[in-house]
Order: C-alpha cells, then sequence, then structure tokens
C-alpha cells in the first residue's frame, strides 16, 4: 500500500487528491497541476511492485520505463493519455498523465447488443492500428482500460504498463527464442501471450 496521502505535493508539482486504483506494479492517483493555469486533473501512476524481489524489482521499474518512453513515443493521439512528466523522488519512480474524465467499461458490457459490440470493436481497433503503427503492442486492452470520454463519447485506451515494443525476437546461446514476461490479465490475453511467447 502506498504512503501517497491527500495533499501530498510530487515534484513541488502535483498535489494528490485522491487514490483511483491499484495493481500488481503500481497504484494511480487525481492529483491537480500545481504549476499550469486553471490547476488542471492529472494522474499520477507509482510504481508500487507486489514484491521487493530483485526480478521482480528490475521487472517493474522496466516496465514503468518503457511505458513513459511508449507513451512520449505515441505522442498527441487523441484517444491516448499525453505524457506530462516521468520523474523519480524519495527512491519512488513516477509517471504524470493526463486525466481522462469518464467512466471505464469494466462491469458495463453485460447489455450491449451485437450493433454496440460491432461499434466497440471497431473503435478499439481504430486505437490499437495507430499503436500498431509504432511499432508497440498494448498487451492489456479490457473494458477497464478502455475509457468512454465524458467530454465527447469517445473511446480512451489507458494503462499502457503492459506495453511491448517490437523488436527482432533475440535467440539464446544454445539456439532458442528467448521468452518474454507474461503480462496481461487471464480471461482477455491470448494462449501465446500468457505462456511468454508472444
Amino acid at each position: 500500500m502506498s504512503d501517497l496521502k491527500t495533499g501530498v505535493i510530487l515534484s513541488h508539482r502535483y498535489r494528490i487528491l485522491r487514490q483511483l486504483g491499484s495493481g500488481g506494479f503500481g497504484e494511480t492517483f487525481l492529483a491537480e497541476d500545481l504549476q499550469r493555469p486553471h490547476q488542471p486533473k492529472c494522474v499520477v501512476k507509482q510504481l508500487h511492485p507486489f514484491s521487493q524481489e530483485s526480478f521482480v524489482l528490475e521487472t517493474a521499474r522496466r516496465l514503468f520505463v518503457q511505458e513513459a518512453e511508449v507513451l512520449e513515443q505515441l505522442g498527441k493521439h487523441d484517444r491516448i493519455p499525453t505524457l506530462l512528466a516521468h520523474f523519480e523522488e524519495d527512491g519512488q519512480f513516477y509517471l504524470v498523465q493526463d486525466y481522462i474524465d469518464g467512466e471505464d467499461l469494466d462491469g458495463k458490457l453485460s447489455g450491449f447488443t451485437e450493433v454496440d459490440n460491432i461499434g466497440l470493436i471497431q473503435e478499439v481497433l481504430e486505437i490499437l492500428q495507430y499503436v500498431h503503427s509504432r511499432n508497440v503492442i498494448h498487451r492489456d486492452i479490457k473494458p477497464a482500460n478502455l475509457i468512454r470520454r465524458r467530454e465527447d463519447g469517445k473511446l480512451v485506451a489507458i494503462d499502457f504498463g503492459a506495453v511491448k515494443q517490437l523488436r527482432g525476437q533475440s535467440t539464446t546461446a544454445t539456439g532458442q527464442k528467448s521468452l518474454t514476461v507474461a503480462i496481461g490479465t487471464p480471461g482477455y490475453m491470448p494462449m501465446e501471450q500468457s505462456s511468454g511467447k508472444p
């Protein structure tokens, strides 16, 4: 559990308002940017691995750095939160990105019709087409990581912590292809991904 409390100011700039969620590698908080006009809301992600084992810490840190790099690379796409900052403070690692005002789709798909589902899939594919064109795979597309933006009703993909940048496959000294860390949510990831061979 994080020691970030309401009112804490990070990097002399981001005031924590409340916790939004938590997962295996981090927690997310709603914050306000004190150095911008009108102090707009933003999301602060704090690295918080589920274990202090060196492998887990190294993996979590690598994924956070990779998420920052990918968010920077994906730029200002309308359906992906913009990276605002990336910093370490008091031995903790943070990402700051745009706050998307809306609701995620977790638990909201049961009443969808076939037409609703087709529309949803088309929207997700539009985002993924852009992401894939930048040689990136999200690896954790699920209802909780899709937000219906209140302002215009558009779908926005969030939580790029599980992304993978496409590179040539590496081969070990014994001639075997190297495995990657299996990341994603059971029930939403394909079998080859859950076995570590995306």
